[in-house]
């Protein structure tokens, strides 16, 4: 490994550090800043555990996908089928949107009545009008989670219901999900997940059915726009949410709470924690030139190293000594190299403290051709090289 120092970095000041702790109740947790990439807290987040309801985010992120591909439109209707309903609706059947036996539904509505109520009878109606059936669903989402790169994470139907351990998920898998929703899907998110509440269905006297949108942050935590609920007796009370202030967007995941309120709180408290006792550094912008890495018997001698999309580090909120930077990368390089690749890291370092950022090729270098090969073999037996 070749360890490149970095002089010319100029970077804010930033004091001795102290990583921030954070006393929660939650048994699991997970906070990222999407800002850096830097996980600010992680407690117990490989555990694999039922997901409840907080699965309906991977329904909702292959109709998305779907979506954004030109593959499904939002205003395919689908039909509630009488067997689909009877099997989820009712007080047993949990969350509900209040469809009806042979209605006629937009995906779009089914879509807000799964991200806004969590509604189980709209997200079996939407699986089978996708796929034809759940398990054929089921097999999208598996596929899905492998491509976004779930690691320990499976899914045995799309409501997040108790299954004997058919579905299991990890918080940081639940992390990953949500951040590849909101950057890949980001419209759709914004439409989707930040509708407050929705009204669909009547009550037995004629009245509309409207139903408030679960999310424990909303109100209660500026810029909070997503994600999802979930609560079974298995699983306990669990959150993964999300929130966007100054520029930073904070992931949060806590699990296996045992208690409505004590979701609401440990929710808010983990976020406003991620905010107010983190400050995120900005770096470099998107496509900057940060380097330059020496490349082995390639095309051209050098290749630059740049910021793959804006970069920043996060560190404990009010330090004031300088953090300092190094470039590292296995080198020199050998050709080939694809524009593109990740082929380098940006350390940045507050008193032992590392945040570890990727850094890209900026351009194609392909292997010296046989003349190239001569001259810089006689470079280097002339010692010029």
């Amino acid at each position: 490994m070749r360890l490149a120092l970095l002089p010319l970095l100029a970077l804010p000041a930033a004091a001795a550090f102290a990583a921030p702790s954070f006393d929660g109740e939650a048994p699991i947790a997970y906070l990222i800043d999407l800002s850096s990439g830097q996980v600010l807290l992680e407690k117990d987040a490989d555990r694999q555990i039922p997901p409840a309801s907080m699965a309906k985010m991977m329904t909702s992120h292959v109709a998305f996908k779907l979506i954004d591909a030109g593959k499904l439109a939002e205003d395919k209707m689908c039909t509630v089928r009488p067997e689909t309903w009877r099997e989820w609706s009712g007080p047993a059947a949990g969350s509900t949107m209040f469809l009806s036996p042979n209605e006629q539904v937009s995906l779009e509505n089914l879509l807000y009545g799964i991200v806004t109520v969590s509604g189980n009878d709209a997200t079996m109606v939407l699986a089978e009008c996708i796929s034809g059936t759940v398990e054929a669903f089921v097999d999208r989402m598996n596929a899905e989670a492998k491509e976004i790169g779930l690691t320990k994470s499976r899914f045995g139907n799309p409501v997040g219901w108790p299954d004997e351990g058919a579905t299991l998920v990890t918080a940081r898998d639940l992390g990953t999900l949500a951040r590849s929703t909101i950057e890949d899907h980001p419209k759709l998110y914004k439409k989707y997940y930040g509708k407050k509440e929705f009204t669909w269905g009547e009550t037995q006297g004629g009245s509309p059915i409207t139903q408030p949108n679960r999310n424990p942050l909303f109100g209660k935590v500026s810029g909070a726009d997503g994600l999802k609920t979930g609560h079974t007796e298995e699983a306990g009370y669990g959150f993964t949410g999300s929130a966007e202030r100054d520029g930073r967007r904070l992931i949060m995941v806590v699990a296996g709470l045992d208690s409505y309120g004590g979701r609401v709180s440990e929710s808010v408290k983990l976020m406003e924690w991620g905010f107010n006792a983190w400050d995120t550094m900005p770096l470099f912008g998107a496509g900057a030139e940060v380097a330059q890495a020496r490349v082995q018997l390639g095309s051209a001698d050098s290749v630059s190293l740049l910021a793959p999309r804006d970069l920043a580090a996060t560190f404990a909120a009010g330090l004031a000594a300088d953090p300092t930077a190094k470039i590292r990368y296995q080198g020199p390089l050998k050709a080939p190299i694809a524009k593109g690749d990740n082929v380098a890291e940006l350390i940045v370092t507050v008193d032992g403290e590392e945040a570890v950022l990727p850094l890209v090729a900026g351009a194609d270098v392909e292997e010296a051709g046989f003349f190239r090969r001569a001259w810089i073999g006689l470079k280097q037996l002339l010692g010029m090289a």
